[in-house]
């Protein structure tokens, strides 16, 4: 809990300490988003290639939980140098997810990113992300009678390589990896998992204004307590991710991003009684933003998200609904 309170202190600073940093880039953004579950709001948001895809939700506890208002602020700090080797920038990106009217399930993260270019066509990007002590729900601690239920919180930390190579004027290919550890709290701890993460992305510019692209992910993830003895549950899972999307400009100073996602889940527990033995999980996700850019240095956007979840031992499906509006500055 402290270190999300911290977290969240340090993103107000750093809007604070901006123009102390004059000789580097930094953008700013804040967007106020409403969404119809509070659980599911961060997960829909941070699904993408470029995003956590795998972040983990509850699900006993995702759905019912009621609609809130979400400020969205963020930085983005970056300074570049050049060498003989080539162009390298480092960049900081914090941000948070502060909820109105249920403020137990704020949040924040952290992203630091160098990003080196060998040549104008190939380049590394290595990036660590971390998100601490994100509250995902009330979670049942044992199968053990009599029922105690809990908070269940995790701390994610990922490292993800990225080799970027344009092919031609009109083709680049993009190769990812992520290799992290989701860490659960006390009461949870024999959920804490490693992952590892590979996959290839395509983007193809079809004309000067409209890109489209493409991608797929596979993802591994062990549970680190699944050899013991007397196990309960085992959350070692198997995850594909396939996304598809364009960029367009629809006209001067008026840009249109659209993609689909279609997440597949298959949980490998083979414990007898392990409510994850023989689950997986479907999701379908569309996201859309609208950006305008007001000058050169600011910018106004409007974004739509829908997600629909459903494992396959249930017979509902759950929505998640995400409309927001923002700005974009640059100092």
């Amino acid at each position: 809990m402290r270190s999300r309170v911290l977290f969240l202190i340090v993103i107000v600073l750093l809007g604070e300490i901006s123009p102390a940093l004059a000789e580097w880039s930094v953008t700013a953004s804040g967007n106020i988003f409403y969404t119809d579950d509070v659980a599911l709001f961060s997960a829909t948001r941070r699904s993408g290639l470029d995003g956590d895809p795998s972040q983990p939700v509850l699900d006993s506890t995702r759905t019912g939980l009621g609609s809130d208002m979400v400020f969205e602020p963020g930085f983005l700090i970056a300074n570049g140098i050049t060498t003989s080797l080539g162009r390298t920038v480092f960049s900081i990106k914090p941000q948070g997810f502060i909820y109105a009217v249920n403020p137990e399930w704020s949040q924040a993260s952290v992203a630091l990113e160098v990003l080196h270019a060998f040549t104008p066509n190939t380049a590394l990007r290595l990036r660590y992300f971390a998100a601490p002590d994100q509250l995902l729900g009330n979670s049942e601690v044992s199968r053990a009678e009599p029922e105690v239920f809990a908070s269940e919180r995790v701390t994610s930390h990922v490292g993800y390589i990225r080799l970027e190579q344009r092919l031609s004027e009109n083709w680049e290919f993009r190769l990812q990896g992520r290799v992290g550890k989701r860490l659960y709290n006390e009461a949870f701890a024999r959920r804490n998992t490693t992952f590892w993460t590979i996959g290839p992305h395509v983007f193809w510019r079809v004309r000067e204004h409209l890109r489209l692209f493409a991608g797929y992910q596979f993802e591994r993830g062990l549970a680190n307590h699944r050899h013991d003895f007397e196990a309960e549950e085992d959350n070692s899972y198997v995850h594909h991710f396939v996304a598809v999307g364009l960029d367009a400009e629809l006209m001067p100073h008026l840009e249109l991003e659209l993609d689909f996602h279609y997440e597949r889940n298959n949980w490998s527990s083979g414990i007898r009684g392990d409510e994850r033995n023989g689950e997986h999980e479907n999701i379908f996700q569309g996201t859309g933003r609208l950006l305008y850019q007001l000058t050169d240095s600011t910018a106004v956007a409007l974004y739509v998200q829908r997600a629909n979840r459903r494992v396959n031992i249930h017979q509902t499906v759950d929505h998640n609904t995400n409309v927001g509006v923002g700005v974009n500055h640059r100092f």
